[in-house]
């Protein structure tokens, strides 16, 4: 969870299971790690294809969250 705090306002990629990725700015996370993303984008092959603004992802769909670019 420190790394999680550490990460607010910073800049994440999110993979889900499925192979789902999303970027976008961590804002908010609770102890089941559900996460809420502003200004969230899919990406797809590396490429921005989808943007949605805020959302919420559900923690038990979260395979890892790095720091994004």
């Amino acid at each position: 969870m420190d790394l999680l705090n550490r990460a607010l306002g910073s800049s994440v990629l999110v993979s889900l299971k499925g192979g789902r990725e999303f970027r976008g700015k961590l804002v908010g996370f609770d102890v089941h790690v559900n996460l809420v993303l502003e200004e969230a984008e899919e990406i797809q092959n590396g490429e921005p294809a989808r943007r949605f603004g805020t959302m919420m992802i559900r923690g038990d769909n979260v395979v890892y969250i790095s720091p994004a670019e």
